[in-house]
């Protein structure tokens, strides 16, 4: 199991705990237990084809850290799922949560699958059994899933009615991202998106851009780049670029993402697009702009692209876009980035709130959903920068001590048993 751990995910995660580590001269009795989860699950998944045939798929639900709370995180179905690569996310989930003060520790699961090949019964039925198999260390005072890569809120609902009818009432808060008729949150999949534009408002403000319309490159226009790109360009930003997974536009001087959205909605993909340069995934990243937000994928700017960046802001939209090693070039040249700890926290935060309104059985409002999802964002990137200042660091560094610094007095507090 072991070496299963040992994936690039995990290694890269590991390698960001220790390098804050090391800054803060941690003792190491204090960091190891950090360095692995503290509970990982794998299943066996046998589910029941259209056609009669049963066929069987690896699951996965690691706990990283539960010092702070219940684990809380998302689940994804892919091929490429791996529990090295479960085990990565669930220990960045620990340190969002601490970072953004929520009452969580940090959880993912996943089933290696290929969801495409699925019909809807196959897809709920291997979702029952997944649940199922996963039922005893999961729950809403102990471990509460999300929606994650090709999962969405009918997945959510089936977990839900899955573990509730095996508890014999139903209990909507052992998921969030659920329907809004059985309990979902106002605003849950807006959120993300939104908190990655409002961390790009504050970080413009924090570092006194002197430009009245920054210039943005968003990489990624799904359902988070979108709403960043679409929040920004009301705000008054300029997008001077956008993508998805086929290639990109670029206008120097704006590119009208009202029409850009209307036009991908009904084409299928930006291909032919007028008043706008096509550009492909790799020339985005380079184009002349004050933030450039990643929002698609992980491991997008490396080694090999970092030098050529021309931008002078990073936004991490999607998980881990920047390896180590660019980071490090970026730094080098006085490139500010926004690490996705804190720039998509946004989604996990509803999800909370999602949590909450579950258990006390109270829907909030649109407009009380966002006053509260503004102050904690306000909040968290008030102490990032501060810290930052304080120790001279990175962001990135900066917000991942201060996670640290909550989950280790989390675990001094409650001390060691037996």
């Amino acid at each position: 199991m072991l070496n299963e751990w040992e994936t690039p995910d995990f290694l890269m995660a590991q390698q960001r705990l220790m390098k804050v580590a090391r800054i803060m001269k941690l003792d190491d009795n204090v960091v190891e237990p950090l360095k692995h989860p503290k509970r990982s699950l794998s299943v066996i998944i046998p589910a029941r084809m259209d056609d009669g045939t049963v066929r069987t798929y690896i699951g996965y639900r690691v706990h990283h850290d539960l010092a702070l709370g219940p684990g809380k995180g998302g689940v994804r179905y892919h091929t490429d799922v791996t529990l090295g690569e479960v085990t990565a996310m669930a220990m960045v989930m620990t340190w969002k949560c601490a970072l953004m003060n929520l009452p969580f520790g940090g959880a993912q699961g996943g089933i290696k699958i290929d969801p495409s090949l699925h019909s809807q019964g196959e897809l709920e039925r291997i979702t029952r059994r997944y649940t199922s198999e996963i039922i005893d260390v999961i729950g809403p005072d102990q471990d509460i899933a999300g929606p994650d890569l090709n999962t969405n809120e009918q997945t959510m609902a089936w977990m839900m009615d899955t573990y509730s009818v095996n508890k014999g009432y139903t209990i909507p808060s052992i998921v969030t991202g659920k329907p809004k008729s059985i309990g979902g949150s106002l605003s849950q999949y807006e959120a993300t998106g939104y908190g990655v534009a409002m961390c790009t408002k504050h970080i413009v403000k924090h570092l006194k851009l002197s430009s009245k319309s920054p210039t943005v490159v968003v990489q990624g226009l799904g359902a988070v780049g979108s709403e960043v790109a679409t929040i920004l360009d009301k705000a008054g930003f300029t997008i001077v670029g956008v993508s998805d997974v086929e290639g990109g536009l670029y206008n120097k001087d704006g590119l009208n993402i009202k029409k850009v959205n209307e036009y991908v909605a009904k084409k299928g993909s930006m291909h032919g697009f007028p008043d706008a340069s096509s550009v492909t995934n790799e020339e985005l990243l380079e184009l002349e702009c004050d933030i450039l937000a990643p929002c698609a994928v992980a491991n997008q700017i490396h080694k090999g692209n970092a030098s050529k960046l021309r931008c002078k802001i990073v936004v991490e939209g999607a998980n881990s876009p920047t390896t180590p090693e660019a980071e490090d070039i970026l730094e080098s040249r006085g490139i500010t980035l926004v690490p996705d700890m804190l720039a998509n926290a946004a989604g996990v935060t509803v999800g909370y709130f999602e949590w909450v309104q579950g258990l006390i059985r109270l829907l909030w409002t649109e407009a009380e959903v966002y006053d509260k999802l503004d102050q904690l964002i306000e909040k968290s990137c008030e102490r990032v920068f501060e810290s930052a200042a304080t120790h001279k660091s990175t962001l990135r560094t900066a917000a991942m001590r201060l996670a640290l610094e909550r989950v280790m007095e989390a675990r001094r507090l409650r001390g060691l048993y037996p």
